[in-house]
Parts: C-alpha cells; sequence; structure tokens
C-alpha cells in the first residue's frame, strides 16, 4: 500500500473519532455565567499547532467601539496573532504590563500598523491609558481545542479527537482557580456541567466626556 494511500486512510480515520465536547459554565448559585473560557487540553503529547482552517486562521481582532473593548474577553492559542482595530470617533492608547505579554500601542485611530503576537501562555489584561474604565482580558493557551461561554453559561469545542483530556474553565473575575477533571472523548458528544466561583461582567459607567480624545 502506498505512503499517501495510508496516510489518506488514517486522517479519515481520526476525523470518524473527533467529538464535541459541550459545557455550561454556573456560579454556585446556579446562574449561568458568560465570558468564560472551556479548556480541553491533551494529557499525552505534544497540542497541534494553531489551526489551519475556521475563525483562528483568519487572525483575532479586539477592536475598540463605544468607548469599550470588544468582546471584552478573548482566548487565543500561543502564536496568535491580535489586532486592535479602534472603530470609535475618539484615539485610544491600548497598553498591557501582564508578564506573558507586556505591549503599548500609543494614541491612535483606526487599524495599527501592526497586530500583536501572543507568544507566551497565561492571562493578559488590557486596558486603555486615556479611558480608565475601558478593560480587556486575554487567555492565552497553548491547546488548539479552547471556546468561549455565551450568556447562556453554554461553550461547545468542537471536533476534539478521541483520547484523554483535562478539562477545565477559566474566567477574568473568579475568585479562585477551579480544579480540573479528566474527560474521555470518543465519538460521541462529552457533555458537563461546571461550577466556577466567579462573579459576571459589571459594565462600568463612562465618566469622560465622549469628545476626550
Amino acid at each position: 500500500m502506498r505512503a499517501p494511500l495510508v496516510l489518506a486512510m488514517a486522517l479519515a480515520a481520526g476525523a470518524a473519532f473527533a467529538a464535541p465536547v459541550e459545557v455550561r459554565v454556573q456560579t454556585p448559585a446556579g446562574s449561568p455565567l458568560a465570558d468564560a473560557a472551556v479548556l480541553v487540553e491533551p494529557l499525552a503529547g505534544t497540542p497541534p499547532r494553531a489551526r489551519t482552517r475556521g475563525p483562528a486562521a483568519k487572525g483575532v481582532a479586539i477592536e475598540q467601539r463605544g468607548r469599550e473593548f470588544s468582546p471584552w474577553m478573548t482566548v487565543v492559542q500561543t502564536g496568535t496573532s491580535v489586532d486592535f482595530p479602534n472603530n470609535d470617533t475618539v484615539r485610544h492608547h491600548v497598553y498591557s504590563f501582564s508578564e506573558p505579554k507586556r505591549f503599548e500601542i500609543k494614541l491612535y485611530a483606526g487599524k495599527p500598523g501592526q497586530p500583536i503576537v501572543f507568544d507566551k501562555p497565561g492571562q493578559v489584561d488590557i486596558g486603555c491609558n486615556i479611558h480608565d474604565w475601558m478593560e480587556a482580558h486575554v487567555l492565552v493557551v497553548d491547546t488548539p481545542y479552547f471556546a468561549r461561554t455565551g450568556a447562556d453559561g453554554r461553550a461547545t469545542v468542537a471536533g476534539v479527537p478521541a483520547g484523554r483530556y483535562r478539562l477545565r474553565v477559566w474566567h477574568p473575575l473568579q475568585k479562585a482557580m477551579a480544579a480540573p477533571g479528566e474527560i474521555d472523548v470518543g465519538d460521541a458528544p462529552v457533555r458537563k456541567t461546571l461550577v466556577l466561583d466567579a462573579r459576571p461582567r459589571e459594565p462600568k459607567p463612562h465618566t469622560e466626556d465622549p469628545d476626550h480624545y
């Protein structure tokens, strides 16, 4: 049997044993928790590189609109480039002092010349040096299998190959790290409900003159 045919058969077999991991994240009071990261991490081997298809291949953007960052929380795989387009009528000064990625995009409008490459795993907190209430959070992870919960607290990590994984959740406003669990992924969906002690985001009021900068 020729090598290309063997490779094709192996890839087809791997695709046949991929399944979604569906997770609902809630607070201890039972309320759905939005903007939580759901991470599915292989227990063995090296995590695959960033996906070559889908949204990750098109890059990631955290825009400024209405003097807020959108999205407020983003999950990316290590090595991902992120753009910070300013779609406001005022200028912003975007920065982070977080150890995994320190950077600064000085007072600007429109789209900066170069994206920021998040090349180390960890939590990156982002602010605007002009508008103190503006904040965003980026969680940089090594695994390509992740998702963010919506307003209903639900997230689906699609296309996880068969195997054993660590399942964990994270939120920018969590009071403590949740203990990770382990799951076995086969050819059927994995469904879990997880509890995370975190407070939901409460948007801060704008106190600046809308024409300021």
